[in-house]
């Protein structure tokens, strides 16, 4: 990704519903439990961190055991440090008091709680780019210092690794219109880190690359999730079995949901959109153009995928009087540059969903050369009576245009394609009237007619017609 180039808008839920989701998390919930449970008894290591038998205590108080119990009641501890929830008062005595910011999980707004909860994923992200227990044990030296270059492990490479996965998800979350979507199987999600773009067939080390990022994916997403950044289904036991071990039961290795599944959840999309914003990337949200101009609806939505369009533009109108805003978009969708033809199409898209009382808006500009064919479409499914019949010149300028607008959204489609098609054959003398109507992208329409359709004599014809239309152009 780039920091210039937008990405596409996601739809977020509101901060209220955020809020009470980042507070039912795991692992805030149990950071809040220790700062409400801190107090002059507990004693911290010199870092802050709870040891021995306060780390065992921690653990009960949450209610944890088993092997894991000391590890998540530490994390949720450091937690509860990081985001101020918990206060050292003395490092050398290692005394603790609960923090101010405790008061804001009952009587902060929404947005304090998140700013809780971002400070959280700081510190549980920073924890997923960590080598495992089990490694670092094996990295200790004689003199029981960690021998990082034993770990073969770069601490910022991992960082960035893992923020790149995170922004890969959220675009391809973007890409499907909101966080409800399918998950994304990981060896997809690895691969699109590790294979090269435009690479055919994979080769056996790239191969070997995608499989060891997974694993280690899957050890990652088994941290976050208890931040409430993703939903996780892990890779299958079964499938890390040793080749020499009998298996348990069959395992079919052509479910791709046992290599694992992984989406952000509605909060994690606030929260890695929050972080490509504090790193410079554009990344919208729905109803961001809410107080814009309809000139920057128009433009900024002709990028958007179509649910994400239409939600952007139910909102802006939402915040005005329907003749008021038909009236806006129609100023805004006339133009001869290139952009003209998708903005009226938005504009169009947008009317749709405007009631008759913008109906005197579409009777002014019913003799407009650029907006008299969308007026007279707009009032003729509404069944307004006495709608004037578009002339000859008029249709055929609005058929440019809608080609020249479906070029610009969707490139050679397979249902540009069938509109090609049946203009072909509706209307056989088409092409000798289309080459002289005066619209910009007249040569450009005919030439993409010519690519499209796939009778050989009808692609001939559109192509000499756009030659005609250049040559009248000089």
């Amino acid at each position: 990704m780039s920091d210039s180039s937008p990405l596409p808008p996601v739809r977020l839920h509101s901060e209220a519903e955020l809020a009470r989701d980042a507070l039912a998390t795991p692992l805030l919930s149990r950071a809040v439990r220790l700062a409400r449970w801190a107090g002059p008894d507990i004693r911290v290591g010199a870092g802050g961190e709870l040891v021995g038998e306060q780390l065992a205590a921690a653990a009960a108080e949450l209610g944890l055991d088993g092997q894991d119990a000391a590890a998540y009641a530490s994390e949720a501890w450091r937690v509860a440090v990081d985001t101020g929830l918990v206060v050292v008062v003395d490092e050398e005595e290692g005394t603790v008091t609960t923090g101010a910011d405790l008061g804001l999980v009952l009587s902060g707004a929404p947005q304090d709680v998140l700013g809780l909860w971002t400070g959280a994923l700081e510190t549980v992200l920073a924890d997923a780019s960590v080598p495992d227990l089990e490694d670092l044990v094996e990295a200790v030296d004689a003199g029981g210092e960690i021998d990082f270059s034993a770990l073969d492990w770069d601490p910022e490479a991992e960082a960035e690794f893992l923020d790149g996965v995170l922004g890969n998800l959220y675009l391809l979350t973007a890409r499907a219109d909101g966080p409800d979507d399918a998950p994304v199987p990981l060896p997809a999600l690895a691969a699109s880190m590790i294979v090269p773009d435009g690479m055919g067939e994979p080769t056996n080390d790239v191969l070997e690359q995608v499989s060891d990022a997974m694993m280690r994916l899957d050890d990652q997403f088994r941290v976050l999730e208890p931040a409430g950044l993703v939903d996780f289904q892990p890779v299958d036991e079964a499938l890390m079995a040793d080749a020499d071990e009998e298996p348990s039961a069959a395992v079919d290795d052509t479910d791709v949901t046992r290599y694992g599944m992984v989406r952000l959840t509605p909060l994690g999309v606030y929260g890695i959109r929050a972080r490509l914003l504090e790193a410079g990337f554009a990344a919208p949200a729905v109803g961001d153009l809410a107080d814009k101009g309809a000139d920057v609806l128009l433009d900024s939505t002709s990028t958007f995928p179509p649910t994400a369009a239409q939600a952007e533009t139910e909102q802006w109108l939402a915040r005005r009087e329907p003749l008021d805003a038909a009236r806006e978009l129609l100023a805004a969708a006339r133009g001869a540059d290139a952009g003209a033809p998708l903005r009226r199409l938005r504009c169009q898209q947008a009317l749709s969903l405007v009631g008759a009382e913008a109906a005197p808006a579409l009777h002014e500009v019913l003799d407009d050369a650029e907006l008299g064919g969308l007026a007279r479409v707009w009032l003729a499914e509404r069944g307004v009576p006495d709608v004037p019949a578009p002339s000859e010149e008029m249709v055929f300028w609005l058929t440019v245009d809608t080609i020249a607008a479906q070029l610009a959204a969707e490139g050679n489609s397979e249902e540009l394609r069938a509109l090609v098609e049946g203009l072909a054959a509706q209307h056989g003398s088409f092409f000798a009237a289309a080459w002289r109507v005066e619209h910009p992208a007249t040569p450009e329409v005919l030439e993409a007619m010519g690519r499209l359709h796939p009778d050989r004599a009808v692609a001939k014809e559109a192509r000499k017609a756009a030659f005609k239309a250049r040559s009248q152009r000089g």
